[in-house]
């Protein structure tokens, strides 16, 4: 048998146990003769001795990429093999996972009462930590994505009181779902916790939900205890909540977008001039075109030169005649990135004419998606139904520790950014968190950043900002300020780094 051939055979057994939903692969589901064979071509990777994880060949070595793409999966599988069901993270994971916070940590801490109280050091400089400690009552336990997380209520009961502070978003965002005090004072009543409902009084104060710290307060007085209040956040809600109940996903995307809204104010230059010359604004977009569709395909990996971008534009290219232009996956891409240009344009001409700048995008900026891969349909590289929408499967962004939201809570997240969006008054802020956020819940299956470009030019135009290029040659530079803004919250370097790049 060709060596090819037995490779085929290898990849097919990988497959099917991906296909019973295994991605933390023990040595005992696959044998040493196909393991050894997976490895050896580097389709396989160690995790810990006996544990495996999927990679793709391409990436280079000690890329980070697969193991951030596996890294919840890969935990679930070990921890679910190691301790059976006697096992849940902390309350604090919990609460991160419970507002949609999938960021992978460097340290994953768990409960079990077999906890080893040692630190096994995983790929990457992250790892995992079991403590020993009693399991929580079964009530108190659910499921989310295979990982075993402490309830929402017990959550905030047994948390420590320096998540309020170290991780504010999360917990604000949590908070706002209560309306009632019933279900929190099950468990405050029930073990006598006075000390702890005097903190989270002072944490729904502090978002706006009075009515409900006082139905805590009052109901734990009237049964003997003694409530003080003392509020565990640092700094003052951004928002006030008290009429709010939505999903914590979404709450911590509103929260976010406020938090950082004075942060982009203080470091990006302020607007131009009131009037511009439509016409004249619209001939420079357009001497500008060659540089951006060069850069902005060039940052996404694609091989494209200023001779192919005009050979597409001048249209010259022709993937019905020439076999060239059909197999050309960079042609194909730069041939989308004209199409979608010229939509991009239509909204630039109703923004500088004076619509609402978030309501023209939340309308078009599905044409621009459909029209950047509509090439690819027409040679049937990709299916029409990929045009259908935003994505329904999860995606990874090359090394990153942020694991954008998953695909069934997209199109909500979308819809509470068009809001913010639409409601933001200042052109600077919708400038930068318009294409930060965009970024960050990465609503299709491609084509993201190319579209977040292209947004964050269209809220440039609406402040009069000229038409701004992000050099290929600080890619580096702008993905590091991606990721500092979606794993940390730090949206300075992100916004000095737009502001950088306009001239």
């Amino acid at each position: 048998m060709k060596p090819s051939e037995k490779l085929a055979q290898s990849l097919e057994v990988l497959h099917n146990l991906q296909k019973q939903g295994k991605y933390a692969i023990q040595s005992k589901d696959i044998s040493r003769t196909h393991r050894e064979r997976l490895v050896e071509n580097a389709f396989l990777e160690e995790v810990v001795k006996g544990w495996y994880v999927p990679i793709k060949p391409d990436e280079q070595k000690g890329e980070s990429t697969a193991w951030y793409a596996s890294f919840w999966s890969f935990c679930a599988s070990y921890l679910n093999e190691r301790f059976g069901d006697e096992w849940c993270l902390s309350p604090e994971q919990s609460l991160l996972l419970h507002s949609e916070n999938w960021t992978v940590p460097k340290q994953l801490m768990i409960r079990s009462p077999n906890g080893t109280n040692r630190n096994m050091e995983l790929p990457h400089n992250t790892a995992l930590f079991s403590v020993q400690y009693k399991m929580p009552a079964a009530q108190d336990i659910e499921i989310k994505q295979d990982m075993r997380v402490y309830a929402i209520v017990p959550a905030l009961i047994y948390c420590s009181p320096k998540f309020f502070s170290q991780y504010p978003t999360e917990a604000r965002s949590v908070l706002s779902m209560f309306n009632s005090a019933s279900d929190l004072l099950h468990y405050l009543l029930d073990e006598g916790h006075s000390w702890i409902a005097g903190r989270i009084c002072g944490a729904l104060q502090n978002i706006g939900k009075s009515h409900v710290a006082e139905e805590i307060k009052k109901t734990m007085e009237s049964a003997g205890y003694q409530i003080r209040e003392e509020d565990p956040f640092l700094t003052n809600t951004p928002i006030d909540f008290s009429a709010t109940y939505k999903p914590a996903y979404r709450s911590r995307l509103e929260v976010m977008w406020h938090d950082m809204r004075e942060t982009v104010r203080e470091n990006f230059p302020t607007p131009r001039p009131a009037t511009i010359n439509i016409k004249r604004y619209l001939e420079q977009v357009d001497e500008n075109y060659i540089s951006d569709a060069y850069h902005s395909l060039s940052i996404e990996g694609y091989q494209v030169s200023p001779d192919l971008i005009e050979k597409v534009r001048s249209g010259q290219w022709n993937p019905d005649a020439t076999e060239q232009d059909r197999n050309h996956r960079s042609a194909l891409a730069a041939r989308g990135y004209w199409q979608a240009f010229q939509s991009v344009k239509k909204s630039l001409i109703e923004i500088l004419n004076g619509e609402n700048p978030g309501k023209i995008i939340q309308k078009e900026h599905g044409d621009w998606y459909r029209e950047l891969f509509q090439p690819s349909v027409a040679i049937g590289l990709l299916k029409p139904t990929d045009l259908a929408g935003y994505r329904r499967s999860p995606v990874y962004i090359r090394q990153s520790k942020h694991i954008p939201p998953r695909w069934q809570i997209v199109s909500e997240l979308m819809e509470e950014f068009f809001q913010l969006i639409i409601q933001e008054k200042e052109s600077a802020i919708r400038v930068v968190l318009g294409h930060f956020f965009f970024v960050y819940i990465h609503p299709y299956a491609d084509g993201n950043g190319r579209i977040g470009r292209f947004l964050m030019n269209v809220m440039l135009a609406s402040g009069h900002y000229p038409w701004t290029i992000i050099p290929v040659g600080r890619r580096n530079e702008y993905m590091e300020a991606l990721e500092q803004a979606s794993v940390n919250q730090n949206i300075v370097p992100f916004t000095k780094f737009i502001a950088s790049c306009i001239q």
